[in-house]
């Protein structure tokens, strides 16, 4: 591409993932509102916003222009038209509607477009829940009025106002520094992040569990022992399928699901082994599926959303404490036994998907049992 061409395109949600397409112009050159082509066909996609692409030297450049298919045809040709004068030699003034000059409100709307194909639900809800608070907490109109001051002061402002734990605070910060950090602003320093003390993964303990399998039906027993022996996060759970068991093996494994437009954490996948127990519980299960690919699917077979709504119900039903259980400590609980039973971190690693090891070492937790205890009373003898 010529440092002097500027390309239209649409990021879109496709089958193989988001991506930037190449928009379709009618006869009259505009640009035709919601139509790109992906893999040589014209397609409908109304979601996704517009960005212009050029390269300086060997360096490409995106710029997101909006939704609007007319502004984002005349942000092209503007473009065009100052990199055009640059390689004339003629000195231009940048356009307005470049980042020096966009509105906050606009960068997070086009921010908030562009992470809804990118993440899931969750991951896109937190940062809307951050951005909506810094709005709130910022008075600045435009993005390159933002100032260190301001994300300080969006600290203050979780902390004091809206009373949020320091965990809390330092994930909404971090949100907001990558949300700017994506339009190429940098106004934090090192120590800036707010501080918060690592609390150690808590893990139930076996009387604890006993006492919750002993109030579960078979359906619900069924249910937790998979997220207990798999170590698998809610989404995970609610998105297997029955491709993803290997009974023969007794190996489940964690796999995109574009069918269902629901893609793993960073986009990793990977296999665990199971008990030979669960798999046998889960090939009884198969045989009673009625075609839906689902592992556990609601009645309409599509993934089922209440699993912590359930686990609590249980709890209850148990007679135990309803908010000492929750989906993740399974995971959590997960890990630790894997780690106590001699597993080692990179096994385990990979096992729970985490990308960095120091994730894992975190569930590398003291064992408090009778057992270690009575090696404790050899010791010392």
């Amino acid at each position: 591409m010529a440092n002097r061409e500027v390309n239209l395109t649409k990021r879109v949600q496709t089958a193989e993932g988001p991506r930037f397409c190449p928009v379709v112009l009618s006869t009259n050159g505009r640009v035709k509102p919601n139509a790109v082509t992906v893999n040589g066909k014209e397609q409908r996609h109304p979601e996704g916003a517009y960005y212009i692409e050029w390269y300086e030297g060997a360096r490409r450049r995106r710029l997101s222009v909006g939704r609007d298919p007319a502004d984002a045809l005349s942000r092209r040709l503007a473009k065009e038209a100052e990199l055009n004068a640059i390689v004339h030699g003629v000195a231009v003034t940048p356009q307005k509607g470049d980042d020096a000059r966009i509105s906050l409100a606009a960068a997070v709307r086009d921010f908030l477009e562009e992470k809804s194909l990118q993440r899931k639900g969750k991951t896109h809800a937190d940062y809307e829940t951050a951005l909506r608070y810094f709005q709130l907490s910022c008075p600045k109109q435009f993005l390159s009025e933002i100032s260190r001051k301001d994300l300080l002061g969006f600290a203050v402002y979780c902390r004091e106002e809206l009373e949020l734990a320091p965990r809390t605070v330092f994930n909404k910060f971090a949100r907001i520094v990558a949300f700017l950090r994506a339009h190429k602003i940098k106004v934090h320093e090192t120590g800036d992040a707010p501080r918060f003390v690592e609390e150690e993964p808590e893990v139930y303990e076996n009387e604890d569990l006993e006492a919750f399998f002993a109030a579960c039906d078979p359906r619900e027993k069924l249910w937790f022992e998979f997220f207990l022996m798999t170590g698998m996060r809610e989404q995970e759970v609610m998105h297997a399928c029955w491709k993803d068991i290997k009974f023969g093996d007794c190996v489940v494994r964690v796999s995109h699901k574009p069918e269902l437009g629901w893609p793993p954490k960073a986009y990793k996948e990977r296999e665990i082994p199971i008990p030979t127990k669960l798999a046998a519980a889960l090939k009884r299960l198969h045989a009673k599926s009625n075609g839906c690919p689902l592992v556990f699917p609601t009645a309409g077979c599509r993934p089922k959303l209440d699993f912590l709504d359930c686990c609590k119900a249980i709890a209850k039903r148990a007679k135990l404490n309803r908010d000492a259980f929750w989906l993740h400590k399974f995971r959590a609980t997960f890990a630790t036994r894997c780690l106590w039973a001699g597993v080692d971190l990179r096994t385990v690693q990979l096992w729970l998907g985490h990308s960095d090891i120091e994730s894992t070492m975190r569930y590398l937790k003291p064992s408090r049992s009778q057992k270690t205890r009575d090696k404790v009373n050899e010791i010392f003898a």
